[in-house]
């Protein structure tokens, strides 16, 4: 890893600093859902003074929806957000996402696997039962898991509270670079979070669940973890999660300001008639005078039915 970001990291955790990210994948337009994540992200930071910062997660090439980054900053802008810094890019991170693999596999943390999800699902069920941890497979092709500890399977949320994933699937060795070459998401968001400083991390509840892997990562790389927010998820009527893989509409911003004024209401904070009518920066400067994190529903909340003109 870089070592001046390095420095950057500890300097802002001696002042304690609040630094909070949001950070989109390009493998579609922002959605709904995405936007619950931006605001309550942004909202949060900047309630308590800090930096609010852009990623962009393009790890994955073969997910990636061409001119979608582009797309994703544009509807930011349009939405009134601003954010501190440069954005930052993960497919420009490569170099330091290896840098700790190599670390973590001279330390004897992580190993080379051979097994395709389908003899997975064949030998356990879809589970992993570490067939390969200790065959010492030395193969380029092969994909890199790490040796996880359950003792991490439990944390604290500030709006879940206590959580605890304990179920096999949860506890299995995961992976941390894949056979086809690029880096796995749990890695590159670990490294990219220490590098950039980030504290407080903000983001839709779907994420919950690789809490336990990433404060493993955490302490493993010797840092401190940040502070958790997940956020309620937006769910269709069948209860599914909006999301860019099921082709969740793109939010428009010609709509920007009613947009935020349901995402408003979806994190639980009070929306006044007159905030429909206003500009999407005056609606987020009014919020972050409002904003009140014990509103905000611990649980799912059903997507509402578009209907702006």
């Amino acid at each position: 890893m870089d070592s001046s970001l390095i420095s950057t990291t500890k300097e802002n955790k001696r002042e304690n600093n609040w630094i909070g990210r949001f950070a989109p994948s390009p493998s579609g337009q922002l959605h709904f859902g995405s936007l619950i994540a931006a605001l309550g992200s942004y909202l949060i930071a900047k309630q308590n003074n800090g930096k609010w910062l852009l990623r962009i997660e393009d790890i994955d090439p073969p997910r990636e929806v061409e001119g979608a980054a582009k797309q994703i900053i544009q509807t930011l802008e349009n939405f009134g957000f601003e954010w501190d810094g440069e954005i930052l890019y993960q497919s420009q991170r490569n170099l330091a996402y290896q840098q700790a693999i190599d670390s973590l596999y001279q330390q004897k943390l992580i190993y080379y696997c051979k097994c395709s999800r389908k003899q997975i699902q064949q030998r356990n069920q879809g589970v992993y039962d570490q067939f390969c941890l200790n065959r010492q497979i030395r193969d380029p092709l092969a994909a890199m898991r790490i040796k996880f500890n359950d003792a991490f399977s439990s944390f604290n949320d500030e709006i879940k509270g206590a959580c605890c994933f304990s179920q096999p699937a949860d506890l299995e060795d995961f992976i941390v670079k894949r056979r086809d070459g690029l880096h796995a998401y749990q890695l590159a968001v670990v490294i990219d979070d220490i590098d950039q400083g980030v504290n407080h991390v903000v983001r839709g509840a779907d994420l919950l669940d690789s809490t336990p892997r990433q404060n493993f990562l955490y302490h493993l790389l010797n840092h401190q973890p940040p502070r958790y927010y997940h956020l309620p998820l937006v769910v269709d009527a069948d209860g599914n999660k909006l999301s860019k893989s099921k082709f969740s509409p793109a939010i428009e911003s010609h709509k920007a300001s009613y947009y935020l004024c349901k995402a408003l209401a979806h994190l639980g904070q009070k929306v006044e008639e007159g905030y429909y009518h206003i500009s999407p920066k005056e609606i987020l400067k009014t919020a972050l005078q409002n904003w009140q994190l014990n509103t905000v529903p611990k649980q799912s909340v059903k997507h509402f039915e578009v209907n702006a003109n």
